[in-house]
């Protein structure tokens, strides 16, 4: 995956099949060009007509806030690490004081951007705005449950929920359609599980995929760790799955009926009533 020189500089590739397994879609993703949203590529370059003015801090922002850009930035400063056993970067904000504003300009040019990629697919569209939404309210619920723990990773907790989904996002823009089949098979009867509906449809699970594109991009250890759902004993490990969760099941409201199992799994995870843990995360969802 290499940075963008001009924006709109991909060409709309779109897949209309599935591929038949993990190694074919990884090699696909592999070479791809990876988007960016529309106000993360003009703010990027209002940035860049006052570079000097600008630091790591600023750019962290900014970046952290697109899940594209965050994989672009982890995944470049990633395979420019030299030795892999040095400290490895792990969150938007190391990675660009590693590499430095200047050089960050200099390599990330002006960005492809989603709603370019998309622009004769609404729908898909709409859709991948409100998937990246729910990333956002995700990570808020998973910062939430880490300092409520005591947990030092916060800000890789943070990352591993915002990122959750990146998988599902690569595909809205490359296969559309087939993720809007999904869509209309979920809507068609809710009980289908989505998991099996992406099997079914891209002959994988993109949580597989999600975790196989880390590991191609090198990024940290403590990272793929937290963000590998096989694991979910673990407890942080369940703090950002059960952020994910939580978002997913109420981003339509809260009167869902998978919502009283999730609140039982995040009071255990927090130990703490299940009075008190609604509470809790109501209160989250209000102040973000």
């Amino acid at each position: 995956m290499l940075p963008s020189s001009t924006l709109g500089a991909i060409p709309v590739l779109r897949l209309q099949e599935p591929l038949p397994n993990l190694a074919s879609w990884i090699r696909f993703f592999l070479q791809a060009e990876i988007p960016v949203l529309q106000e993360t590529a003009q703010a990027l370059e209002d940035l860049r007509a006052r570079e000097e003015d600008v630091d790591a801090g600023m750019l962290a922002e900014l970046i952290d806030s697109d899940p594209f850009m965050t994989l672009k930035v982890l995944a470049y400063v990633s395979a420019k690490r030299r030795n892999l056993e040095s400290t490895q970067t792990e969150t938007v904000v190391s990675s660009l004081v590693m590499m430095g504003v200047a050089p960050f300009f200099r390599t990330f040019g002006l960005q492809p951007t989603v709603q370019d990629q998309l622009r004769d697919q609404p729908a898909a569209l709409a859709a991948l705005l409100s998937l990246i939404k729910r990333a956002e309210r995700a990570s808020y619920f998973a910062i939430g449950f880490a300092v409520h723990r005591g947990d030092t990773d916060v800000a890789v907790i943070r990352q591993a929920a915002f990122l959750n989904d990146f998988a599902e996002m690569l595909m809205f823009c490359y296969a559309p359609t087939m993720e809007l089949e999904i869509l209309a098979m979920q809507r068609a009867n809710p009980t289908l599980r989505r998991v099996s509906l992406q099997r079914f449809v891209f002959n994988i699970e993109l949580s597989d995929l999600r975790q196989e594109l880390m590991k191609q991009w090198r990024f940290s250890e403590l990272l793929l760790r937290i963000s590998d759902g096989k694991h979910s004993e673990h407890p942080t490990v369940r703090n950002v799955l059960l952020a994910a969760r939580l978002a997913r099941h109420t981003e339509h409201g809260w009167d869902n009926p998978a919502l009283p199992d999730d609140i039982e799994e995040i009071s255990k995870l927090l130990n703490a009533p299940a009075r008190v843990t609604r509470g809790f995360v109501y209160k989250i969802d209000q102040s973000n």
